[in-house]
């Protein structure tokens, strides 16, 4: 089951992710809220897998609400406002619904978080076999790239970049994808556009991590956690 929250200062909004979820059998919606000031509060005692969450509310949005959460859980945008697009890719949101939504788009979005969840797990368990490579979908084709021989992956505008010794690869998959999939004791999340392999760093100075000579920054969001999985493997 996928614990999960509402957060939307629409009533009829949230009566209609209620009826949504009620269908979706491995959907457990716990809680709505009105406004993302209550949402903090419960999210302060309490762990959740899923927020359902619009972008325009008053005080708080929905933007600033998941840049506040230090670890956020996983996030589905819900909004009537289509040009928020860019910063949900930019946030590795899971998925982004247009109000109004329908139930089979909902549904789609639902079992793509379950996707997560699950790839997540796998890679988590005690008893779970992590394969040493990916298959990557590219232009026309699908590669097979091993966790040995990646450097960093980049989010860019409209895809992501996976940098290798021998040639850089694009694909549309997000990076919110590769860092709940990738082994998180080979892989760490330093900025919100970059996952750095832990075994290829150079070398650490400030604000920034070397690796293959390229110099990659650690924004304030990942930099306290960052410190803390080196620290722990010096």
């Amino acid at each position: 089951m996928i614990k999960c929250i509402a957060v939307d200062d629409e009533p009829l909004a949230l009566e209609i992710i209620t009826d949504f979820a009620r269908k979706v059998p491995f959907l457990s919606l716990v809680q709505t809220f009105e406004n993302a000031a209550e949402a903090m509060r419960f999210l302060q005692d309490e762990k959740v897998d899923l927020v359902f969450l619009d972008i325009k509310m008053p005080d708080i949005n929905g933007i600033q609400f998941l840049k506040s959460l230090k670890y956020p859980p996983l996030v589905i945008f819900t909004t009537a406002y289509g040009e928020y697009a860019l910063d949900g890719f930019d946030l590795d949101v899971v998925d982004y619904l247009l109000k109004p939504i329908p139930f089979d788009r909902f549904l789609r979005a639902a079992t793509k978080a379950q996707e997560y969840m699950t790839v997540s797990q796998q890679k988590n368990g005690d008893n779970g076999h992590v394969n040493d490579y990916i298959f990557i979908k590219t232009e026309y084709k699908i590669i097979k790239i091993n966790l040995e021989d990646i450097l960093f992956i980049e989010a860019l505008k409209d895809y992501t970049k996976i940098y290798t010794p021998y040639q850089p690869v694009l694909t549309l998959r997000s990076l919110k994808s590769f860092e709940s999939r990738l082994p998180a004791d080979k892989f760490i999340r330093v900025h919100r556009s970059y996952l750095v392999s832990l075994n290829k760093i150079n070398s650490v100075e400030k604000n920034t991590v070397m690796i293959a000579n390229q110099s990659i920054p650690i924004s304030d969001g990942y930099r306290e956690r960052f410190y803390e999985v080196i620290t722990r493997n010096s």
